[in-house]
């Protein structure tokens, strides 16, 4: 003979229940997820922007520099060489002061 102690809850309930906790967790996680990519966009955005402008600043540079280079060799003379020994990949975008 076998004596029931307790009653178990149906097996369709209990999935229920974790069916409902899953989607609770994953709205949290989505929710989260969603503020994470706001502040990623934000902080692309900032970074697009200084990238922007040091991209204008060096292109400024370049130009100055050059004119400079060609003023001194219109005046017959040398300009100085770089105060330290210039890097290969910069030589590639110098090719035309000399270096």
């Amino acid at each position: 003979m076998t004596t029931i102690v307790g009653r178990r809850q149906p097996r369709g309930q209990q999935r229920r229940d974790d069916f409902k906790e899953i989607v609770k967790e994953l709205r949290q996680n989505q929710a989260d997820l969603k503020a994470e990519l706001t502040v990623q966009k934000e902080q692309s955005a900032r970074d697009r922007e200084r990238i922007t402008a040091q991209d204008y600043t060096m292109r400024y540079m370049v130009g100055w520099v050059r004119s400079l280079v060609g003023y001194i060799r219109q005046s017959r003379l040398e300009p100085p060489p770089p105060p330290q020994p210039v890097p290969d990949e910069v030589q590639q975008w110098l090719h035309d002061v000399g270096l």
